[in-house]
């Protein structure tokens, strides 16, 4: 499907309102995920390398948080296990609604079941692959830790979850490093300096990033036996955790 440029926050708004994932931000997504997130391409390229390499024959792979469905897009094309299906879920009928009219233009064989729910409420079982690609960082801090551990009961032993993040760093300096290289990476993107401060504002309280370290206790403290970044591009990471 195509998309248009995101210029949401082009021009001065006079009370910047709480980030929400509507039709109008469906609408830009694609241009915008990919203008802000830094390495977001080879994130989703790997996330289909790492599902055809651990998705096993009759189990469930999930992209929690599925949005566009750009994950389960990725590992419906890498996935060779037989009888193997991905559960894609997101809360926002308006991402859904374009990701279903991509999904029938799509070619591949394994089945996609689309939930409309929030993925604290989804049950998770069978499952050889979860994905939580930016997702985690926008669920209630208090809501964290019993959703990943309601992921690791139901993956599979030798089973792995993909985790995406925004980063904060607890070093001052590097917070601030950090953020900045965010914003001239966004300003190489064409964003102004306005858009940038706009969405940032937008983002505040809804988008509640974490240390690698936080993250890290966390998943081990719910029974994940390794948890390791395995890529990272300024304040923006990727984990896997295995089982």
């Amino acid at each position: 499907m195509n998309s248009s440029k995101d210029s949401l926050y082009a021009s001065p708004i006079g009370e910047v309102g709480a980030f929400k994932f509507d039709e109008t931000v469906v609408n830009v997504f694609p241009d915008m995920i990919q203008r802000s997130v830094p390495g977001y391409s080879a994130i989703i390229s790997a996330i289909g390398l790492l599902a055809g390499r651990f998705a096993r024959e009759h189990s469930v792979c999930y992209d929690l948080g599925c949005s566009l469905g750009a994950a389960t897009l990725a590992m419906r094309h890498q996935i060779e296990a037989e009888n193997c299906r991905i559960i894609a879920v997101d809360n926002s009928e308006a991402m859904l609604s374009r990701f279903q009219q991509t999904l029938q233009q799509d070619q591949a064989q394994v089945a996609v079941d689309v939930q409309c729910a929030d993925i604290r409420d989804v049950a998770i079982e069978n499952a050889s692959v979860v994905v939580l690609n930016f997702t985690l960082q926008f669920i209630p801090l208090e809501d964290r830790l019993a959703l990943l551990q309601k992921i690791y009961r139901g993956l599979l032993p030798g089973g792995i979850l993909i985790l995406s993040e925004k980063l904060k760093f607890d070093d001052e300096r590097q917070q601030e490093l950090q953020t900045q290289m965010h914003h001239a990476f966004k300003k190489a993107q064409g964003y102004s300096d306005l858009e940038i401060s706009q969405k940032r504002t937008a983002l505040e309280n809804v988008l509640i990033p974490e240390t690698f370290a936080q993250h890290q206790h966390r998943l081990r403290e719910v029974g994940f036996s390794s948890a390791e970044v395995w890529f990272q591009y300024f304040n923006f990471a990727s984990i896997i955790a295995l089982k």
